[in-house]
């Protein structure tokens, strides 16, 4: 667990150069505040599909992968970063209903969190509004990114089980990413 968070905290610090910046322009508190969000949508994603994985009976556990690191690794040099160095693997008897549903939790993690930080933004003094927006747009971003289905990615699963879930998911996911976006140029 503590390699686990220590590789999302350095690679919140290293991808998010932004966090850096704001180290030196508004203090550590923002920064950290920063790596504690990032750490939060990804770490509450995953575990999203391990509980509702449980939940089913099913066995889950967190595992790098060589490609997710890879990928995590080649993204350094792109203006997009993609951080995915492992993921929820799961085992047991499923149909696609159950595989659909544990797939479904962690993008509908990040619907929620998005919504929850865009909402709480408005209740935050200045330094923190930054934080929460983006927070916000951070985890709206995850889930439009994972709800595509294409590939291991969760969108396909979701779309293999029940197509209008998935579209009323991935329309979900576009609401709240272009309410943050909108948001944002406010800050």
């Amino acid at each position: 667990m503590a390699v686990g968070l220590s590789w999302v905290v350095g690679e919140a610090l290293f991808f998010y150069p932004e966090a850096i910046f704001l180290f030196f322009s508004e203090g550590p508190l923002i920064a950290l505040g920063l790596t504690l969000m990032f750490m939060s949508i990804f770490i509450l994603h995953e575990l999203a599909h391990k509980v509702t994985a449980k939940h089913y009976g099913l066995w889950a556990e967190f595992r790098l992968t060589l490609l997710g690191v890879l990928i995590t690794m080649l993204s350094i040099f792109s203006p997009i970063k993609l951080i995915s160095p492992g993921a929820v693997t799961i085992a047991g008897e499923a149909d696609r209903k159950i595989v659909g549903k544990t797939a479904l939790a962690g993008p509908l993690t990040n619907i929620m969190l998005s919504a929850l930080f865009s909402a709480s933004s408005f209740l935050v003094p200045d330094p923190l509004y930054a934080i929460m927006i983006w927070g916000a747009m951070l985890s709206a971003g995850v889930s439009v990114l994972n709800l595509i289905p294409i590939s291991v990615l969760d969108g396909t699963k979701i779309f293999w089980w029940n197509k209008r879930v998935w579209a009323a998911s991935f329309s979900a996911s576009l609401t709240v990413t272009i309410i943050t976006v909108i948001q944002s140029l406010f800050f």
